[in-house]
């Protein structure tokens, strides 16, 4: 039944990508969204150097277009949005490289600059490449790799890891997050589900994203990060867990915890209400 799996992770992703995709339009759109960029790219210096002196209408229209594209007019952070929440993470790659390609300049670095706080970061996360923003955020917790692929499962060790994990979470807001992710990080899919609490992986993180929104205070590191490393896994069937767990959407607690742009690219990721 590999059409069924294939069909079960496509419904999973909350972000798929465009499908008609071209990275260079993208790029463009990011570059004019964002302003204080230090002077005119050397690429941009060559178009306008090249450009013969408006001896023809074209070259007229060549020349608008590319001074329009420099002179800056303000951030336009639905603009950024829009691109990036609606790209998968290897298309986000491709526009960065056209853009440093179009522009001479870094992306991640372009954003870091144009933009801040939460909103920032959580436009920073997207830029990673898959898994490696996970790595990025789960280096502190991690000790040692999985285990041996082979398939062996030390009992011992996976009836220590259900204590670890039971301990860990019996008191939900007290949770020993870095427990959880050490151990589901570190361990084989294999001894994974020797660990009874693990069976059900939409749980955890359902139960993850509403503690870091519930109550005093929104614990956006944890919310950055379960959306953003979920995005393109399995955030769609999470939406559907948490919407049993606790009768509510995941959009309309995002929607009462963050405000502005940051929370606009939120929900742009989580997607619509299952």
């Amino acid at each position: 039944m590999a059409w069924w799996k294939a069909w079960v992770e496509q419904e999973g992703l909350s972000v798929k990508g465009s499908p008609h995709f071209n990275p260079d339009p993208d790029a463009e759109t990011l570059y004019k969204a964002m302003k204080g960029i230090d002077g005119m790219s050397p690429v941009l210096c060559h178009q306008v150097a090249a450009l013969p002196l408006l001896q023809s209408s074209s070259a007229s229209l060549g020349a608008v277009r590319v001074l329009k594209l420099y002179t800056p007019t303000g951030t336009n952070e639905q603009a950024i949005i829009d691109v990036l929440t609606r790209r998968s993470s290897t298309q986000r790659q491709q526009i960065a490289k056209s853009f440093k390609a179009q522009f001479g300049k870094n992306l991640t670095d372009t954003l870091k600059s144009e933009l801040s706080g939460k909103f920032e970061k959580l436009m920073v996360a997207l830029m990673y490449p898959q898994y490696r923003y996970e790595a990025k955020e789960l280096h502190d917790a991690m000790k040692g790799s999985r285990d041996d692929a082979s398939g062996f499962v030390d009992p011992e060790l996976a009836l220590q890891d259900a204590q670890d994990l039971y301990a860990a979470g019996e008191k939900i807001q007290g949770t020993d997050e870095m427990k959880f992710i050490t151990i589901l990080c570190t361990r084989s899919a294999t001894h994974l589900m020797r660990v009874k609490c693990t069976r059900n992986l939409h749980s955890y993180f359902a139960e993850r994203l509403y503690y870091a929104m519930k109550g005093a205070g929104t614990r956006d590191g944890t919310l950055i990060r379960n959306i953003v490393s979920r995005s393109e896994i399995d955030l769609n069937l999470i939406k559907c867990q948490f919407q049993k767990m606790y009768g509510k959407t995941l959009s309309s607690m995002i929607v009462g915890d963050t405000s502005g742009d940051y929370k606009n690219a939120l929900l742009n990721l989580v997607g619509s209400d299952p």
